[in-house]
């Protein structure tokens, strides 16, 4: 067994025990005579609880609530973290209660989602709670029979003690356990004794959500709660000039019409509190009908706004300039600049060996170039926020991935202190990065203090759509320079953006090409961005991947064995020393693959392509097989083999997998977010176009390649390689090549 220190736990379980007002028993009894299961087969409620630590408490019937802390967004965490807490804790599954946790920061750490990190950063810390209950638990049977702690097993929620027969449930020693002093360390289960992690368990709130009850933050209602909407800018570089709201205030159930500063100049931006529109025209009124037909009513005059340059406060801490230029800009002006953009721009990020004396001397030099457009992130569910905002007190409730940060801001932007803040999280339709900016949360909050009401903010398609936050526009031309027997001489990347580079210098290739050379540009923008599912990644891993497969063919070899060789010269005699990617777990997926799609053996007609990507700590490899059916690609099968570390829940997993396989073809295939003077030209799905589901895979297969390592990401892996794996399928199956997304849309890129 493996020991874990507490030290971090105990301070959890202090700050819980002064928060409960004293001891770690909250002052009640254990009460006898409590069924275990209700008439109907679930599970009682019991009387009293006993809060063991932050993540879980036991009542006298032994039924266990286990919080699950971080943001739910549909990656299934609110069921595989608690099932990590109650593998340590040895609970029967069937006995466990999952709720969602407040935002608590003293007993929580991380309550975020994002960057595929909650079961990574959450493992070591969800397995120590369940054993140091399940240690304290055992130590308060010892004290009752008076026998050595180590004699004192558990199984299922069961104490036992087989030299003298005595068995409990847990419920009976509850009470007992929380008056003991937290262990300094405790003993984690060996991964062979696991019994729930590596099982499928079923989400904890699929009934729910399948027969429609109230989980997400449109569903939260409140008695007197008003509805608010705003109007902002119809273009990035616009602000408000004037507006006339008679004809809105005249229409039935408008309770107010005004305007408000979400974020004054004075404010000091986070990261997310990123907002393309701070000064809004707001729309109060006591229905969603009421307040959309009166927002139509609005007659406004907007002009251009002045370039501006504000200070944000990173995420790890440091302050970094963040500039809006002035003007309206253009998707034309954009391609053009683009593709020039990178011979001005670019700054060498990383240099090995001497690339430009290799292309000097190079037989043959391939060139090839990919770009991809803004992005909307579309999630199901539009931006809203509850809130209630008192003179001392303001009370939020809502879908958002970044709670302990938005806190922060809404502490802030309100002038109360933080723990005045309440924020509570509803279930999420969707996150993808674009509730990471809580910009929405703020303004919610503003406009309740404003009117003295709670109230409840939502956007509209077309608000969320026109808002900005959106996966930026990139740019990639790849270089290599081939002998006269095709050997690879030298390796060459120069990526940017609007207004950021998609480049990782560190990835592979860095590390397996003696010559390679890396550069990174950006053009400035005023329109904003954010992460997007795999941030960078869903870009330069396709195109990454769609030119390491032409060059293998150029080099006359087969796609998956070009890669493997790379990987073994990365393994064996690496360049450099800052590779971010272990080799041999990177080609450990693609060969696992290779063997799972009988690679080479596909059938007549078929077109097949392969890509391999590492991201978030996890390596992804997948194989598309496409058909050409009336002048159409029809993408039979995808074989996916991911290595992930320990998979915690498979069923959810392999969901996951399936979930951003799908959505990274839709993407690539059909998604653009286009400008015209500064405004979307895309603004609801009839001219946003995603993935539908006859143009889904017919079948998408998954393998999990089986290790003992602690558990990496996976939320977002899986997206970012299937572009490159489609555009070389599409290539097998069509003969030609795409280069630039959307792969069917009629755009054009120089290059």
């Amino acid at each position: 067994m493996t020991r874990i220190k507490t030290s971090y736990g105990r301070r959890s379980f202090i700050k819980t025990t002064v928060l409960a007002g004293g001891g770690m028993m909250l002052g009640f009894s254990w009460l006898a005579g409590c069924k275990l299961d209700s008439p109907n087969g679930e599970l009682a409620l019991p009387e009293n609880w006993y809060e063991l630590n932050g993540f879980l408490k036991i009542g006298e019937n032994g039924v266990v609530t286990i919080m699950s802390p971080n943001p739910e967004i549909g990656q299934n965490v609110k069921t595989s973290m608690p099932m990590i807490v109650a593998e340590e804790l040895d609970v029967d599954w069937k006995q466990v209660i999952v709720e969602q946790a407040p935002l608590n920061t003293d007993i929580f750490t991380r309550q975020l989602a994002g960057g595929s990190q909650s079961i990574r950063q959450g493992w070591k810390s969800l397995r120590m709670a369940g054993a140091t209950a399940r240690h304290m638990l055992r130590q308060a049977a010892a004290q009752a029979w008076d026998v050595p702690l180590e004699e004192v097993t558990t199984e299922a929620g069961t104490l036992v003690h087989e030299a003298s027969g005595k068995k409990a449930g847990y419920g009976e020693f509850a009470s007992a356990a929380a008056n003991l002093e937290v262990p300094e360390e405790v003993e984690l289960k060996d991964l062979k004794d696991f019994k729930i992690i590596g099982t499928s368990r079923r989400n904890v709130d699929g009934k729910k959500i399948v027969t429609g009850q109230p989980l997400f933050g449109l569903d939260y209602k409140r008695e007197g709660m008003l509805i608010a909407m705003i109007e902002h800018p119809p273009a990035f570089g616009m602000k408000l000039k004037s507006y006339d709201d008679s004809a809105a205030r005249a229409m039935p159930g408008i309770v107010d019409v005004f305007t408000i500063t979400s974020y004054p100049e004075d404010y000091e931006l986070q990261w997310c509190d990123t907002s393309a529109f701070t000064e809004l025209l707001v729309v109060v009124g006591k229905s969603t009908w009421e307040v959309m037909q009166a927002k139509k009513a609005l007659k406004t005059e907007w002009e251009v706004a002045p370039e501006k340059t504000k200070e944000v406060l990173q995420f790890w801490g440091n302050k970094q300039p963040v500039k809006s230029p002035s003007g309206l800009e253009n998707t034309a002006d954009h391609i053009a600049n683009l593709a020039t953009a990178g011979e001005k721009l670019a700054e060498v990020v990383r240099k090995d060996g001497d690339p430009e004396a290799a292309f000097k001397k190079a037989a043959r030099i391939i060139e090839r170039s990919y770009s991809a457009p803004f992005l909307a992130h579309n999630t199901m569910e539009p931006m809203n926020f509850f809130a209630h905002v008192t003179e001392d007190k303001a009370e939020l409730v809502g879908p958002v991935q970044t709670p302990e940060f938005m806190e922060k801001s809404v502490s802030a932007r309100l002038g109360l202190p933080l723990e005045k803040i309440d924020i509570q999280m509803t279930r999420q339709g969707g996150g993808f990065g674009r509730r990471l900016y809580g910009h929405f949360l703020v303004e919610a909050a503003v406009i309740s203090q404003k009117l003295k009401a709670p109230v409840k903010l939502i956007y509209t398609r077309e608000d969320d759509m026109s808002f900005g936050n959106y996966r930026p526009a990139y740019y990639a031309t790849y270089r290599a320079a081939l002998d006269e027997n095709n050997n690879l001489l030298a390796f060459h990347v120069r990526a940017g953006g609007i207004p950021e580079s998609p480049l990782f210098a560190n990835r592979f290739p860095a590390g397996a090409v003696d010559n390679y050379l890396a550069e990174g540009w950006a053009i400035e923008s005023n329109i904003t961005i954010g992460a997007f599912r795999a941030p960078r990644s869903n870009f330069i891993a396709g195109a990454e991947q769609s030119f390491l497969d032409e060059l293998a063919e150029e080099m006359g070899k087969d796609p998956i064995e070009f890669r493997l060789e790379l990987m073994e010269r990365a393994k064996n005699n690496p360049v450099g020393e800052n590779n971010d990617y272990d080799p041999e777990r990177y080609a450990g997926v693609l060969k696992l693959v290779r063997e799972k799609s009988d690679w080479g053996n596909e059938k007549p007609g078929v077109g097949r392509g392969v890509s391999a990507y590492y991201c978030h700590n996890s390596y992804v490899a997948q194989v598309m097989d496409i058909e050409m059916k009336n002048g159409k690609p029809v993408i039979q099968k995808v074989h996916c083999a991911v290595d992930c570390g320990i998979v915690v829940n498979p069923d959810a997993a392999t969901n996951l997998v399936e979930g951003g396989t799908v959505d990274g073809i839709g993407h690539a295939m059909f998604s653009e977010l286009t400008f015209k003077d500064g405004a979307p030209e895309q603004k609801n799905f009839d001219r946003y176009r995603l993935i539908r589901h006859s143009e889904a895979p017919k079948s998408i297969e998954v393998h999990f390649v089986e290790n003992d390592i602690d558990p990496t990401g996976l939320g977002e892996p899986p997206f970012p390689p299937i572009m490159g794996a489609l555009a070389n399928a599409l290539y097998r199956a069509s003969g030609k090549r795409v280069y630039h997304q959307p792969f069917m849309g009629n755009r054009q890129m120089p290059g």
